[in-house]
């Protein structure tokens, strides 16, 4: 890695991140569409969509170990080629446990995915320069990010407009370019991501396997010590299961007003990249909400307005009150992630990080299988606006789990101490305060990171 410059592994990083998202971003407007032609009903996509999520929940640790254990790259390069084989299936999909197979392969990929290429990155910068600024690579990611989502979505949307090809349909031609897009990205993954692998062998991977269970169990253990935190991660579950809306139900309620699922997709295809640029100019406004409200009261509000949001792509009747309310949506989106975040990481420390990253994360894996058993049902069994309201309180019902984090900076303010970090050997002081804001005020970390991004990554989501 050292033989590499700083400038040459930011370009690397970021030209390999680029492509792990261009196939997704193909990906989110035709997907559920694409299974509804085929057949399945919405109840049945709804439990299509809860093995990804059970999967990444069961996986999402343990598979950050043997990264570390084996290397970043043989990780990475058996995640993109599960991948490949998951996109394959989905192409050719034409009944429940095909699609069901499709999205659980899904779920091993995105666990494997989790972390290799961002921990390459950073180790790869201070291998090259123990001095090196690497936030600003990772800065730049959250743009790479929407800059190729949004690329994929509308070059998707130009697809299926076209299409379509012989007895290809129009639903069908972006999944097979996201196929030839993947098989790309893994040969330039071989070719650029070069390491130093710390261990090789059965030995490396017995070792990573024991040391999961300790992982889970220390990062359980900081949600005990720290109200503030529990709260945090606890937005996940509200978060997880009302993004099923905007995510999953969207493509089903615009291909409702306007009468016909090829048009609904050509639609959304540039609709998706406005979104991703609407995303982005909702996270430039994160200072001007701290200036204002401070960190905790600007995520509670964006999680009502975000609910407010759903509710209008659910009850406007045509398709540019749907549109201009799911741009809306993204806006809030953008806003509401490096908020939540940064309140997030100021919980903990040093080696634990990570491990609560990690943990904030797969708490929106069940609860967002459980809203794709219980949204799609719905949908199925009333109606999709009926289904998004109903989201859209759940999305809002989280904005109090903010409280304890906003009530524990005014209390750090008031003293004018800044409390420590959690940590096993922090010590234990009042719960709700063990771990509060050292400045409310103080600036929130974060680019867009890929759990917030759609949460079918055949495909893509909880960029968080």
């Amino acid at each position: 890695m050292s033989a590499l410059s700083v400038r040459q592994v930011r370009f690397r990083y970021l030209t390999l991140y680029g492509l792990r998202w261009l196939p997704a971003g193909l990906m989110i407007p035709v997907m559920i569409l694409l299974m509804q032609e085929r057949g399945l009903s919405l109840t049945q996509i709804g439990l299509v969509g809860t093995a990804q999520g059970l999967i990444v929940l069961a996986l999402e640790l343990p598979t950050g170990g043997f990264a570390d254990a084996l290397g970043r790259k043989p990780v990475l390069v058996a995640a993109w080629m599960v991948c490949l084989v998951s996109l394959a299936i989905f192409a050719v999909a034409d009944s429940f446990w095909l699609f069901f197979l499709s999205w659980a392969l899904q779920g091993v990929y995105r666990a494997l995915d989790s972390g290799p290429l961002e921990s390459w990155y950073v180790d790869a910068t201070l291998a090259a320069d123990p001095k090196a600024e690497y936030e600003r690579g990772l800065g730049y990611a959250g743009t790479v990010i929407g800059v190729a989502i949004g690329a994929g979505a509308l070059l998707s949307g130009g697809l299926v407009a076209l299409g379509p090809v012989g007895p290809i349909s129009a639903l069908t031609l972006p999944v097979l370019v996201a196929i030839a897009l993947q098989t790309i990205a893994l040969v330039v993954l071989l070719r650029l991501l070069v390491e130093t692998r710390p261990a090789r062998g059965a030995g490396a991977l017995r070792a990573s396997m024991v040391e999961a269970p300790r992982m889970v169990g220390q990062a359980v253990g900081l949600l005990r010590r720290s109200r503030v935190l529990l709260a945090l991660v606890c937005v996940e579950l509200f978060w997880g299961f009302g993004m099923v809306t905007f995510e999953s139900l969207l493509p089903v309620r615009l291909a409702e007003v306007v009468g016909d699922a090829d048009r609904a997709a050509a639609l959304l295809g540039p609709a998706s990249s406005v979104a991703w640029l609407a995303n982005a100019a909702g996270a430039a406004l994160t200072p001007l909400l701290l200036r204002w409200l401070g960190a905790a009261p600007s995520a509670a509000l964006m999680r009502i307005l975000q609910g407010v949001t759903v509710v209008g792509m659910g009850v406007f009747a045509g398709p540019v009150g749907v549109l201009i309310a799911y741009l809306a949506c993204y806006t809030v989106h953008g806003a509401s992630n490096p908020l939540h975040m940064g309140l997030l990481h100021r919980q903990v420390d040093g080696p634990y990080r990570t491990s609560v990253i990690s943990l904030n994360s797969m708490m929106a894996q069940p609860a967002g299988a459980l809203g794709m058993v219980v949204l799609t049902t719905l949908a199925d069994r009333s109606s999709v606006s009926t289904a998004m309201f109903v989201g859209a309180v759940v999305l809002a019902l989280a904005a109090p789990l903010y409280l304890p984090a906003w009530r524990a900076g005014r209390a750090a303010t008031a003293d004018g101490s800044g409390t420590p970090p959690v940590g096993p050997g922090a010590p234990v002081a009042e719960p709700e305060l063990a771990s509060g804001l050292a400045d409310p005020a103080a600036p929130a970390t974060g680019a867009v990171s890929p759990e917030a991004v759609p949460t079918a990554d055949v495909t893509a989501t909880r960029s968080r």
